[in-house]
Protein backbone atom coordinates (compact mmCIF):
# COMPACT_ATOMS: atom_id res chain seq x y z
CA UNK A 1 0.00 0.00 0.00
CA UNK A 2 3.29 2.20 0.70
CA UNK A 3 4.11 1.47 -2.57
CA UNK A 4 1.11 2.69 -4.41
CA UNK A 5 0.28 5.48 -1.90
CA UNK A 6 3.89 6.93 -3.01
CA UNK A 7 3.79 6.28 -6.84
CA UNK A 8 0.34 8.07 -6.89
CA UNK A 9 1.85 11.15 -5.19
CA UNK A 10 4.92 10.82 -7.72
CA UNK A 11 2.43 10.34 -10.71
CA UNK A 12 0.35 14.01 -9.64
CA UNK A 13 3.93 15.63 -9.15
CA UNK A 14 4.24 15.14 -13.18
CA UNK A 15 1.27 15.22 -14.49
CA UNK A 16 0.12 19.07 -14.23
CA UNK A 17 1.49 22.18 -16.21
CA UNK A 18 2.80 25.30 -14.30
CA UNK A 19 3.62 28.45 -15.43
CA UNK A 20 5.91 29.83 -12.76
CA UNK A 21 8.16 32.03 -14.18
CA UNK A 22 8.39 35.01 -11.24
CA UNK A 23 11.37 32.97 -9.44
CA UNK A 24 13.43 31.28 -12.37
CA UNK A 25 16.86 31.33 -11.64
CA UNK A 26 16.22 32.76 -8.31
CA UNK A 27 18.75 31.51 -5.66
CA UNK A 28 16.28 31.29 -2.18
CA UNK A 29 18.54 31.10 1.11
CA UNK A 30 16.54 30.98 4.52
CA UNK A 31 15.90 28.24 7.33
CA UNK A 32 13.56 25.38 7.96
CA UNK A 33 13.00 22.84 10.52
CA UNK A 34 11.62 20.00 9.22
CA UNK A 35 14.34 17.71 10.14
CA UNK A 36 12.92 14.89 12.68
CA UNK A 37 15.31 15.92 14.75
CA UNK A 38 14.14 19.36 15.39
CA UNK A 39 17.27 20.53 14.85
CA UNK A 40 17.07 24.09 12.66
CA UNK A 41 18.36 23.95 9.25
CA UNK A 42 19.70 25.96 6.47
CA UNK A 43 17.31 25.84 3.59
CA UNK A 44 18.31 26.69 0.12
CA UNK A 45 16.18 26.45 -3.01
CA UNK A 46 16.77 27.19 -6.75
CA UNK A 47 14.06 27.21 -9.36
CA UNK A 48 15.70 25.53 -12.58
CA UNK A 49 13.01 26.02 -14.95
CA UNK A 50 8.91 26.80 -14.99
CA UNK A 51 8.45 23.62 -13.61
CA UNK A 52 10.79 21.64 -11.48
CA UNK A 53 13.44 23.34 -8.74
CA UNK A 54 15.86 21.91 -6.08
CA UNK A 55 16.97 22.42 -3.28
CA UNK A 56 18.99 21.75 0.00
CA UNK A 57 19.18 21.57 3.81
CA UNK A 58 21.91 21.73 5.90
CA UNK A 59 22.03 22.02 9.63
CA UNK A 60 24.50 21.45 12.39
CA UNK A 61 24.37 21.18 16.29
CA UNK A 62 28.22 20.84 18.14
CA UNK A 63 26.53 22.37 21.48
CA UNK A 64 26.59 18.44 23.42
CA UNK A 65 29.50 16.25 24.32
CA UNK A 66 28.61 15.01 20.23
CA UNK A 67 27.83 17.13 17.55
CA UNK A 68 24.73 15.95 15.49
CA UNK A 69 24.07 17.20 11.89
CA UNK A 70 21.10 16.77 9.12
CA UNK A 71 21.57 16.89 5.19
CA UNK A 72 19.49 16.53 2.78
CA UNK A 73 17.91 17.19 -0.75
CA UNK A 74 14.38 18.47 -1.66
CA UNK A 75 12.98 18.84 -5.82
CA UNK A 76 9.93 20.54 -6.10
CA UNK A 77 6.96 20.81 -9.04
CA UNK A 78 4.91 23.54 -9.58
CA UNK A 79 1.23 22.81 -10.22
CA UNK A 80 0.02 25.97 -10.29
CA UNK A 81 0.59 29.40 -9.94
CA UNK A 82 -0.23 32.95 -9.13
CA UNK A 83 1.49 36.31 -8.96
CA UNK A 84 1.88 35.98 -5.20
CA UNK A 85 1.59 32.06 -4.62
CA UNK A 86 2.97 28.63 -6.27
CA UNK A 87 1.33 25.28 -5.37
CA UNK A 88 3.95 22.36 -5.91
CA UNK A 89 4.63 18.99 -5.30
CA UNK A 90 8.16 18.06 -3.65
CA UNK A 91 10.34 15.15 -2.42
CA UNK A 92 12.28 15.16 0.57
CA UNK A 93 15.47 13.17 1.66
CA UNK A 94 17.05 13.98 4.59
CA UNK A 95 19.82 12.16 6.41
CA UNK A 96 20.64 12.93 10.35
CA UNK A 97 22.58 12.27 13.53
CA UNK A 98 21.42 12.29 16.72
CA UNK A 99 21.73 11.38 20.75
CA UNK A 100 19.82 8.59 21.90
CA UNK A 101 18.71 8.27 25.79
CA UNK A 102 22.03 6.72 26.65
CA UNK A 103 24.17 9.87 25.02
CA UNK A 104 25.18 8.25 21.81
CA UNK A 105 25.77 9.05 18.26
CA UNK A 106 23.39 7.02 16.25
CA UNK A 107 22.07 7.54 12.47
CA UNK A 108 18.53 7.85 10.82
CA UNK A 109 16.95 9.51 7.80
CA UNK A 110 13.71 10.58 6.72
CA UNK A 111 11.69 10.99 3.65
CA UNK A 112 8.73 13.03 2.71
CA UNK A 113 6.23 13.15 0.06
CA UNK A 114 4.35 16.51 -0.01
CA UNK A 115 1.93 19.25 -1.68
CA UNK A 116 2.97 22.85 -0.45
CA UNK A 117 2.32 26.09 -0.91
CA UNK A 118 5.11 29.13 -1.17
CA UNK A 119 3.54 33.03 -1.03
CA UNK A 120 5.06 36.51 -0.79
CA UNK A 121 3.13 39.58 -0.57
CA UNK A 122 2.67 42.31 -2.64
CA UNK A 123 6.18 44.44 -2.66
CA UNK A 124 8.16 42.28 -0.41
CA UNK A 125 8.41 39.21 -3.07
CA UNK A 126 11.70 38.44 -2.51
CA UNK A 127 10.72 36.81 0.59
CA UNK A 128 8.35 33.73 0.36
CA UNK A 129 7.20 32.02 3.34
CA UNK A 130 6.44 27.68 2.58
CA UNK A 131 3.58 25.70 4.12
CA UNK A 132 3.41 21.75 3.39
CA UNK A 133 1.59 18.80 4.23
CA UNK A 134 2.03 15.36 2.99
CA UNK A 135 3.20 11.60 4.15
CA UNK A 136 6.22 10.94 5.73
CA UNK A 137 8.99 7.70 7.00
CA UNK A 138 11.25 8.24 9.30
CA UNK A 139 13.58 5.40 10.10
CA UNK A 140 16.12 5.69 12.70
CA UNK A 141 18.13 3.17 15.45
CA UNK A 142 14.50 3.17 17.34
CA UNK A 143 12.44 1.56 14.21
CA UNK A 144 10.31 3.37 11.43
CA UNK A 145 7.73 5.06 11.26
CA UNK A 146 5.32 6.04 8.65
CA UNK A 147 3.34 9.32 9.48
CA UNK A 148 1.42 12.21 7.82
CA UNK A 149 3.34 15.44 8.09
CA UNK A 150 2.31 18.97 8.35
CA UNK A 151 4.76 21.61 8.34
CA UNK A 152 3.49 25.60 9.07
CA UNK A 153 5.23 28.52 7.39
CA UNK A 154 7.69 29.23 10.18
CA UNK A 155 8.50 25.08 10.83
CA UNK A 156 8.58 24.06 6.71
CA UNK A 157 10.31 27.12 5.20
CA UNK A 158 11.23 31.12 4.50
CA UNK A 159 13.44 31.61 1.95
CA UNK A 160 15.06 35.15 0.88
CA UNK A 161 15.57 35.75 -2.63
CA UNK A 162 18.69 36.68 -4.31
Amino acid sequence: MMKSLLYSILLLCFTQNSYATSLIGRLGIGTTNQVATGISAISMKLQRNRKFGIGGIFGVDSSTDSSTYAIGAKTYHLIYDEPQLNFYSSFTAIMFTYNDTAGDTKNGYQAEGSFGSEFSFQGLESVGFSFEFGLGLIKNSDGSSFKTVGHHMLQSAVHFYL
